[in-house]
């Protein structure tokens, strides 16, 4: 695969990631509103699959000279990652009733999730649109659910 090719085959594969963190994290908030957070944990299962793309763009980004904000946005989601699996499915805390974890998780949450649109964008503008749309559904939905559920 020629320079050109492979570089668009990784910003493709960094705005569909991107649209799918979006996306399951949008099912994964409907199934809290739909008072079932049991789906929604199962659901979070799927957004560690995010991994596996994010360190393929990481592991390849010195070969293009991504500038050192890609490599902040792509560290943010894979931390973000590491903390939803140690903090929902591994140790199991119940930090979500408390307030400074609350806010120390959303404002990772955003950081994370915000910088994928930086991702995305690589992916030309179409991409941009669409996970933009999918970025702001999600936001939305992140709040939404927080203020009915509590959770």
């Amino acid at each position: 695969m020629e320079f050109w090719e492979q570089l668009d085959f990784l910003d493709t594969l960094g705005a569909v990631t991107a649209a799918g963190i979006y996306l399951v994290c949008i099912l994964i908030f409907a199934a809290r509103l739909l008072r079932r957070p049991d789906l929604g944990h199962k659901l979070g299962w799927a957004l560690f699959l995010a991994a596996a793309p994010l360190a393929i763009l990481l592991f390849e980004a010195p070969a293009f000279g991504r500038e050192a904000l890609y490599y902040v946005q792509l560290l943010l989601m894979l931390g973000f990652l590491v903390l939803e699996l140690a903090l929902d499915y591994v140790l199991r805390l119940d930090f979500r009733r408390s307030r400074w974890g609350v806010i120390g998780y959303v404002v990772f949450f955003f950081a994370a999730t915000g910088g994928m649109l930086g991702v995305a964008l690589k992916g030309g503008p179409v991409w941009m649109v669409i996970t933009l749309v999918l970025f702001f559904v999600m936001a939305a939905l992140a709040f939404i659910q927080r203020r009915v559920t509590g959770m």
